[in-house]
């Protein structure tokens, strides 16, 4: 006995080396982050520069395609040469410092193109990327409201206008792309030569000169010299909603029924403010116009709605004319109010600020800014990192068993655990308390108790650190845990929304009021409440006899899009009137079918939905259209698949889903790992990965007990397997090939060590955990729009295959997306076809996907499903490129009244093989006993079988059945 507790012993310290070393490695794999370089610095003494501005022309760039270098006639009025980057290119240039210390490198720059998708690139000094955030810098442009006058709608509300790209040379210095850091970013010249390169990861734009300075401190307002001043009498008044320009497309009027919003009206919706949760991404400008007839000092007042769900603070970077004007209002408070308040721009002590304006013409711009909490988020974020490390640790230490009847004295293998934990503790209180001197107000905001729920929880495991390995459901694995929180913490703390109704340049004038008086309040308090009785504008009700009735499922702003669309070129187009409406419930589509009370087509449903209802007869087969064939050339073939029943076609595909390899190219590339392109591939990475606490994702590990098609079906796909025997009458899962897919599917967890249950791949991806994996069209939105920190250092490839004796690779794999059908109970299925045809043509969705994104920013990509309008999208060029790759092995699984059953039973396969250690062969074969025994029934039911004997065959729809489709109208 004493023999094995020695083994033990020494098999666990073996275990916490290792991991040190790893741990000690994996710090390596990456840049460290600019905070802490920051410091570096500041503690090796190494300082602001004082040396002058230096400014180096395009004509002196190294490294790159002369073709590329254009004249001054080309140049947008530049007047000088300039430098087209484009397409992932470098140039370089050396600089010769006679100073030693931290310069900021400024731009001047010419924004070309008009996608959504901001103007990226990457700064590298003497080689090397001095911080990760000098791997991500963004070049951003303006954006216009077409015209400040807004349009209505059909039932009277002002409709959001078309925003434009509006282009000009500007200048900007590099800053932090997340919009985290209070200044623009430092880098270290030595003293000589240095050569900075600068990459382009994304977009396309004009280079002018490049600045290499040293930084400039902000004046005081002391120095500023208004204090003893006095204002201009005067009063002018502006709204927000019409602005000059913004830097992101998206920021956009609002409409709130507000009696206190200008202007305002009880029926209808009138956009009468600026900003809300369009507007809280740091970083993020708009800008307005002012005239000002004196020359002389005047006061800023902004009437606004500041009630950040959290209950913080936010803040704004105030500037005047391209340039803040002093220290104090770098980064100025609004605090959490829950009604509309004037706030003039003052002190703390309530004494406001007065800012000098020339006569004539000036630009006023407000900047989200989260820089204030920087240090909040960069400790957090250490902290989280660090739990992530002893965490791991600790699943080396147990096996990752959880035994509650088994005690632990980790402390013997991590001796300072106690300590470490308590630290974070102490760690994050005194950056609540921080976070706390932030806020004027009395009540504490969520994001402090999170921060301060999380220290305690810390503190109580600290005080028991032997129980931590029984605990870790609250240390980080746990919806409650203290990763989760501090998770949620970060998101929560970075969010800076703000509304805007108008905003006032006065003098001794009093400005209005900023809430309106009761008796207003009380009157359209009336008028809502009985206008509140009639029908909403989009609600679902029945149109007349001459107007095709849609429903829509999806939220609001996208069926307001389409009914102005086709408002705007359908009907005009083709006579046909239209209405679209809100869809309740899809659920209910087959009781309002039954009900006759069913519109004439349905948008955005589920497509399974057009299989249940045409086998209830209340679907529309498309093939009937004669034009039908040719049209169905737009779309994947296997996208059909689950809307078929023998050659019939009972609904379009709206919008494809995809799964493709998502990977971290930082990561890849420190680690000097290939993409894999096979699962050969995949496997022969993994130990790497897994060396250094890293792992490779599949979708399996994001669901739950129940594994759907979408993650079991690729493997037999791949293999060259099938679900269904041929006749459709049998499953065909114990087939030799699906047995083998089955096989691999299992092994990659049993034996491959792939994680089982990853609650959150998008998190563990930003992360570094998972830093590669198979996902879908959500986690692509989630990355894009959400994940600025790593943007520009991920990427995408085909998902991984089978390789064939041919040497090509089989990728099979699913891609459900939404649906568009006609009914069987439509007054007019030929005008209902012409609709379908208009809404999933390429012109319209390629126009109504560039608007959707552009009004309401990057999480509103529209993946369409038709494949020509797809290729036009305002994404990334190598991204579609890939996607259409994958696209072309995009097999749905074919709906068959047993259906449900061969799923169920997948997924109970997997659990039993993984979980239960059950013979591959023997699982299969005890369900496919259960599965051909449901599949009987229903064909019974379906009356394709009687007492037990094939009546008539079910034809399982197949991809060759859909493009012989093709084939068959060449033929004629």
């Amino acid at each position: 006995m004493l023999v094995w507790s020695v083994l033990l012993l020494f098999v666990l310290f073996q275990h916490q080396h290792i991991f040190a070393e790893e741990k000690k490695s994996t710090g390596q794999v990456v840049e460290e982050r600019y905070h802490s370089i920051l410091s570096e610095w500041e503690e090796k003494g190494i300082t602001a520069a004082s040396e002058n501005e230096m400014a180096v022309l395009p004509s002196d760039f190294t490294e790159a395609d002369p073709k590329n270098l254009l004249p001054a006639v080309k140049s947008k009025d530049y007047g000088d040469r300039v430098f087209y980057w484009h397409n992932q290119q470098s140039f370089s240039f050396e600089i010769d410092i006679k100073e030693e210390g931290l310069y900021e490198l400024g731009f001047d720059y010419y924004p070309l193109g008009k996608e959504v998708v901001p103007i990226e690139g990457a700064i590298q000094v003497n080689g090397s990327f001095p911080y990760y955030e000098s791997r991500r810098i963004v070049f951003p442009a303006d954006w216009k409201n077409e015209k400040n006058t807004f349009d209505s709608d059909r039932f009277g509300n002002d409709m959001l206008p078309k925003q434009v790209a509006s282009p000009a040379w500007k200048k900007t210095k590099s800053e932090d792309a997340s919009g985290l850091q209070p200044e623009a970013l430092k880098y270290h010249l030595k003293k000589g030569k240095n050569k900075i390169t600068v990459t382009n990861l994304r977009g396309e734009m004009l280079v002018g000169k490049i600045y290499v300075s040293a930084p400039v401190p902000l004046k005081t307002y002391k120095e500023y010299g208004a204090e003893a001043e006095k204002a201009i009498s005067s009063l002018k008044a502006y709204e927000a909603e019409k602005i000059f320009k913004k830097n992101s497309s998206y920021i956009r009027p609002e409409a709130k029924q507000d009696s206190s919003a200008v202007p305002n009206d009880p029926k209808h919706l009138l956009l009468n403010t600026l900003g809300g949760e369009s507007w809280s991404t740091s970083g993020q400008s708009v800008s307005w116009k002012v005239n000002v007839e004196d020359d002389g000092y005047y006061h800023l007042t902004f009437k606004v709605l500041q009630n950040k769900e959290t209950g913080g603070t936010v803040f704004r970077k105030v500037k005047i004319d391209g340039g803040i004007p002093f220290a104090e209002v770098a980064h100025y408070p609004f605090p959490f109010s829950k009604k509309w308040a004037n706030e003039t721009l003052g002190s703390k002590e309530g004494e406001p600020y007065l800012f000098y304006l020339k006569k004539g013409s000036h630009e006023i711009e407000l900047v989200a800014d989260a820089s204030p909490a920087e240090r909040v988020i960069a400790k957090t974020n250490e902290v989280m990192k660090e739990i992530e490390e002893l965490s791991l640790s600790i699943r080396k230490l147990t096996g990752n068993q959880t035994d509650r009847s088994r005690n632990w004295k980790i402390s013997e293998f991590i001796p300072d655990i106690d300590k470490q934990v308590l630290t974070w503790a102490d760690e994050l209180e005194r950056e609540s308390v921080y976070l706390e001197g932030l806020s004027d107000s009395e009540e504490e905001s969520k994001e402090v108790v999170s921060i301060k729920l999380a220290a305690k929880k810390l503190r109580t495991l600290g005080g028991e650190p032997d129980k931590i390995p029984n605990r870790m459901t609250e240390l980080s694995e746990g919806s409650a845990s203290v990763a989760q929180l501090l998770g949620n913490f970060l998101l929560d703390i970075q969010k800076q929304p703000l509304t805007i109704d108008r905003f006032y340049v006065h003098g001794g004038k009093d400005v209005p009021p900023a809430e309106a008086g009761f008796l207003t309040q009380a009157a359209d308090g009336v008028k809502r409440f009985f206008l509140s009785f009639s029908k909403g504008n989009y609600s679902a009700s029945e149109a007349d006899e001459k107007t095709i009735e849609v429903w829509v499922n999806r939220p609001r702003q996208y069926v307001e899009l389409i009914q102005n669309t086709a408002d705007r070129t359908f009907t005009p187009e083709t006579g046909i009137r239209v209405k679209f409406s809100i869809m309740p419930d899809e659920q209910k589509l087959i009781l309002a079918s039954a009900a006759d009370k069913q519109p004439d087509v349905a948008f955005g449903i589920s497509n399974w939905l057009p299989y249940e209802l045409s086998m209830r007869d209340a679907a529309v087969d498309l093939r009937q259209f004669d034009d039908f064939d040719s049209f169905s050339k737009q779309f994947s073939p296997g996208a059909f698949l689950p809307l078929m029943i023998d050659d019939s076609v009972y609904a379009l595909p709206e919008t494809q889903d995809f799964f493709v390899q998502f990977y971290r190219k930082d990561i890849l590339e420190a680690l000097n790992l290939p993409v894999p392109d096979t699962w050969d591939d995949v496997v022969s990475i993994l130990p790497e990965l897994q060396r250094y606490g890293m792992n490779y994702y599949t979708p399996i590990s994001g669901s739950g007990g129940f594994k759907a098609f979408q993650t079991t079906a690729p493997y037999i796909y791949q293999f060259q397997g099938d679900l269904y025997g041929k006749d459709g009458m049998t499953t065909a899962i114990n087939s030799e090939e699906s047995l083998k897919g089955i096989q691999f599917m299992t092994d990659l967890n049993t034996i491959y060590s792939m994680p089982l249950q990853v609650p959150n791949f998008y998190n563990h991806f930003r992360y570094s955990t998972l830093p590669i994996g198979i996902s879908t069209f959500t986690t692509y939105i989630q990355l894009t729009a959400a994940a600025p920190e790593i943007a520009g250092w991920w990427d995408i490839a085909p998902h991984p295959g089978v390789k064939q004796k041919d040497g090509t690779v089989e990728r099979w794999a699913t891609g459900s997306g939404q649906s568009a059908m006609i009914f069987e109970g439509s007054k007019d299925k030929e005008a209902s076809w012409e609709l379908l045809k208009w809404w999933m043509k390429e012109e319209t969705q390629t126009e109504f996907a560039t608007s959707l994104q552009t009004l309401y920013g990057p999480e509103y990509m529209w993946n369409t499903a038709n494949l020509e309008a797809f290729k036009k999208l305002p994404w990334p060029e190598e991204h579609k490129a890939t996607i259409l790759k994958q696209w072309e092995y995009l097999m749905e699984v074919p709906k068959t009244p047993g259906a449900y059953m061969v799923e169920r039973e997948l997924s109970n396969i997997w659990n039993r093989i993984v979980f239960d250690g059950e013979n591959t062969r023997s699982a299969v074969d005890d369900s496919v006993i259960a599965i051909d025994r449901e599949i009987s029934r229903k064909m019974e039911e379906f009356g394709y079988m009687k007492d037990g004997k094939m009546v008539k065959p079910y034809r399982v729809p197949s991809i060759e059945t859909v493009e012989s489709w093709a084939v068959d109208e060449n033929e004629e």
